[in-house]
């Protein structure tokens, strides 16, 4: 279906659905989530604002963990965190039993600041350098993932003598994935591991390290799959390498898809577990241990956003500006990931309009065709599933503060990430000349203009 050809929404129930679980309308047609107006969140926290709703968040957790729990009990679910690296979303994931998988120093330093156990932390990347590596060895990593023969030398030059390090080795399973080509991972020339050849003969040198044990294989096919055939033909793909003994790891790796739109239909956590399980039944052996890595599945449908209107242009396609953008959402950019939209205080129908933001480019827009009810300037627009990559590919484009993180829960919300401030844009420039400037001063001053 093309953009031109979608249809609106037949009612605000439509709409409601794509935000967390529990989420409604309340007397005056305002939207709730987490017991809290949207409005309301928007007047305390500014915008543009992230909102987790923490109850949907551990909600979505605990399908995984009875999913596998039922399916397959020798597992073990871990978040990969860089779907939203937020030491405050790794948290309440880590009590909810999960693990972390980090793909890089930052997602490991903020899992350890989680409190995280590091013996369920998964360490990935194609390009892991030996600074990496080494805060993996010395924090006590339980998994790294050797994506590549240079790994095994840092990791035989960088492991202790009379150490272990536990390791799996991915595998490029050769399965093309129906998704956008930047999130296919699992396809022949992937730069993500190795191919067939070659992640032999890097078995064989793991097999002979004294300071590296292979625990296993893993393999990953892509992102935002709204099909399971993918999944259960990487399954088939590490199968088909033979049995690597009683007790091997295998590690399935994430991609489960989202529903971003109406007309979206991903499979279900139980649905994309039981195909996993069916196919690792059927090529695996019984006693072997499964990983698998949430990510955006975990998240998106936790989140949303919330801007404020900045200013609404009539013509031929209403332009309805708010004051963030691709500053705090580059999907749509990167991905062209299609989002849905409405005016918090006035959820559901209106007439089409382009949801555009605030940055100097004309590809700054977040969403084309877009329902919204009568659009003023000073509406709180709210934009639901943006848990995923959102918080993770925000930036400081044009001088823009990224901006904070609010929880949730039973009608009371807080920060768990503060908006950043002028003063953070300018504090790692080390020759700043601030004669005559007040950084403070002007912050006030733009506060002030706010509320006036």
């Amino acid at each position: 279906m093309t953009v031109t050809d979608r249809p609106v929404p037949a009612s605000a129930a439509d709409l409601v659905d794509l935000f967390p679980t529990g989420s409604h309308l309340d007397r005056d047609g305002e939207l709730v989530v987490g017991g809290c107006r949207l409005t309301d969140l928007a007047e305390r926290f500014g915008t543009p604002a992230v909102i987790v709703d923490e109850a949907a968040l551990r909600a979505r957790a605990r399908e995984y963990v009875r999913a596998l729990a039922a399916h397959w009990p020798n597992s073990q679910a871990v978040f990969a965190s860089k779907a939203f690296p937020c030491t405050a979303v790794i948290r309440v994931l880590t009590e909810e039993g999960l693990g972390v998988d980090v793909a890089g120093g930052g997602e490991l330093a903020a899992a350890l600041a989680a409190g995280a156990d590091p013996a369920r932390i998964v360490v990935h990347g194609n390009a892991k350098t030996d600074e990496e590596l080494a805060m993996a060895v010395e924090a006590g990593a339980g998994t790294i993932v050797v994506d590549n023969h240079d790994d095994i030398d840092r990791l035989e030059r960088l492991v202790p003598a009379g150490a272990e390090q536990r390791v799996l080795l991915r595998v490029i399973p050769e399965v093309e994935a129906d998704t956008h080509a930047a999130m296919a991972t699992g396809h022949r020339g992937a730069k993500f591991g190795l191919a067939v050849p070659d992640a032999v003969r890097a078995a064989a040198r793991l097999r002979a390290s004294d300071r590296l044990r292979l625990e296993g294989l893993h393999a990953h096919v892509g992102s935002q799959l709204l099909e399971t055939a993918p999944f259960t033909r990487a399954v088939e793909a590490l199968g088909a390498l033979g049995e690597l003994g009683e007790h091997a790891v295998y590690d399935l790796g994430g991609g489960l898809g989202v529903r971003y739109t109406y007309d979206d239909a991903p499979p279900s956590v139980e649905e994309y577990v039981r195909a996993l399980t069916d196919a690792a039944r059927a090529q695996l052996p019984d006693t072997a241990r499964l990983i698998i890595e949430p990510g955006r599945s975990l998240v998106a449908g936790a989140a949303l956003t919330l801007y404020r209107a900045v200013t609404v242009k009539p013509g031929p396609r209403t332009l309805v500006a708010v004051d963030g953008g691709m500053g705090d959402n580059l999907e749509p950019m990167l991905y062209g990931q299609r989002f849905e939209a409405t005016v918090a205080a006035r959820a559901g129908g209106g007439d089409p309009c382009d949801l555009v933001g605030r940055h100097c480019e004309s590809g700054d827009t977040l969403i084309r065709d877009v329902p919204l009810r009568d659009p003023r300037p000073g509406d709180v627009i709210a934009v639901p599933v943006t848990g995923a990559y959102c918080y993770s590919l925000s930036n400081n484009y044009n001088g823009a503060r990224r901006p904070p993180v609010v929880f949730c829960a039973n009608g009371t919300a807080h920060e768990v990430v503060r908006r950043e401030t002028y003063e953070d844009l300018l504090r790692r420039d080390v020759d700043v000349r601030t004669d005559g400037v007040d950084v403070r001063a002007g912050r006030v001053a733009v506060r002030a203009a706010r509320e006036a």
